[in-house]
């Protein structure tokens, strides 16, 4: 498993680097181009997750009709454009127009499918988590590269790094990862859109995927300018603060995906994780208004933490909770819902610290998160499964329904492509020898 997916998690792990790295400081880097308006910054912030929301329903449909290698390769060359506008714009304008360029790439939900085709049904929960979990190392170096750079070298240089590390997973992905199979899956019924909205567990994952994104955008837009406008701190300290806040958030990532995948309490780390989020916001909220730098960043801290606790766990949670035949169409919702929270967060970001104040701000996202706690009442810890692997040649792929309803079965369905039918079971209702004997019953 690990020499498909590394390479692929890589390519992923430098285009989130080149998305997060502008992160800490665009806020104050829009700053240079005059006073623009609240909406202005929040497009400016946000404008690359509009567009990703636009585009990343038809990509994904473009590659489940063509090989989606070549669809991340033309998503990669997108963003790589759309980051050099960035760097060349002399306005808030042009920087707006490559923002929404590079969201026009939007991949993120079509890399999820190519492991799910790329990776065994057993396999995939830990592939998912080695993304997640690079996609917080990437947050975690552009925490901290993006502030110095930024400061000594300016913001347009943050940008052709973009460029560059696209064109680095550009060439990673030519030459590392192999072109994703066509897996065609069989089933009584086609996956339907309604089916993944009305499934409670789907349903919370994709509002969890929202407001984590919209607090994690929202959070980068008012720490610079509370740092530096309510603080009276320098732009060029900033990482001084990031930094130990990102190392904190490493050794937490570890015992948070622990927890969740092998002893089963995904739930209780979702509750731990958005409970820092809430401390998180007050303490920054109050730090910054009351002009307390200790507490201000204690509070970044804490949100680091939540972040590196949900992030790992929560595309590998949404892929345990949709069946087989409506994982594709499960993930590519889960990240829409990612990139309109990341939009709203940039939005609100510029709106909120203008118009509501810090302290304000603070409240109503600590009353928003004790809501998104409410909600993880009805979310269910996904069963513990296990998967048994029959040969077409030796069972008959017609009688799947006899046995689908039976007890312990999660789901039964043919990969045409491999040749195989997947009986996957909870393993704490059934063992491997009654999983046998099951499947059995369906022997040619």
């Amino acid at each position: 498993m690990l020499h498909t997916i590394l390479p692929l998690s890589l390519v992923v792990c430098l285009r989130f680097l080149g998305l997060f790295i502008v992160l800490p400081v665009i806020s104050l880097y829009v700053t240079e181009f005059g006073e623009p308006s609240a909406l202005l910054l929040g497009l400016a912030v946000g404008g690359a997750y509009f567009t990703q929301i636009l585009f990343q329903t038809p990509i994904g449909i473009l590659s489940d009709k063509i090989d989606r290698k070549k669809v991340v390769m033309a998503g990669l060359l997108v963003f790589m454009i759309g980051s050099v506008v960035c760097a060349l714009a002399n306005d808030i304008y042009t920087l707006i127009i490559g923002r929404f360029i590079q969201g026009a790439g939007a991949i993120g939900g079509v890399v999820s499918a190519q492991i799910t085709d790329l990776v065994r049904e057993e396999k995939r929960t830990n592939a998912m988590a080695i993304m997640g979990g690079g996609i917080f190392a990437s947050f975690t170096l552009a925490m901290l590269l993006g502030p110095i750079i930024g400061a000594y070298f300016g913001v347009s240089w943050l940008f052709w790094l973009t460029a560059f590390f696209s064109l680095l997973a550009m060439g990673l992905l030519w030459l590392k990862v192999p072109s994703t199979p066509k897996i065609l899956y069989a089933f009584d019924g086609k996956a339907r859109i309604n089916d993944i909205l009305k499934n409670k567990n789907l349903m919370i994952m994709n509002i969890s995927s929202f407001l984590e994104k919209t607090f994690m955008t929202l959070i980068f837009v008012v720490i610079p300018l509370a740092f530096v406008n309510e603080l009276g701190m320098h732009k060029e300290d900033l990482w001084k603060i990031y930094t130990p806040a990102a190392i904190c958030g490493i050794f937490a990532l570890a015992p948070a995906s622990i927890l969740a995948e092998k002893y089963g309490k995904a739930r209780l780390v979702m509750f731990y994780g958005i409970t820092l989020f809430l401390v998180a916001y007050v303490l920054l909220a109050f730090g910054g208004a009351w002009e307390w730098l200790w507490l201000f960043v204690v509070g970044i801290i804490l949100f680091f933490i939540g972040f590196a606790t949900l992030e790992p766990i929560m595309q590998s949670l949404t892929s345990k909770y949709a069946r087989a035949h409506m994982r594709g169409m499960a993930l590519g919702v889960f990240t829409t819902y990612a990139y309109a929270g990341s939009f709203i967060g940039g939005i609100l970001g510029g709106v909120a610290y203008h118009y509501l104040g810090m302290i304000w701000l603070g409240i109503l996202v600590a009353l928003v998160c004790v809501a998104w706690l409410g909600s993880l009442i009805i979310l269910e810890n996904p069963s513990k499964q296990a998967n048994l692997y029959l040969s077409v040649e030796q069972y008959d792929a017609t009688k799947i329904k006899e046995i689908s309803d039976e007890y312990g079965v999660i789901e039964i369905y043919v990969n045409k492509t491999e040749g195989v039918i997947v009986l996957k079971y909870n393993n704490a209702l059934l063992d491997s020898v009654k999983a046998q004997m099951l499947a059995d019953c369906i022997k040619k």
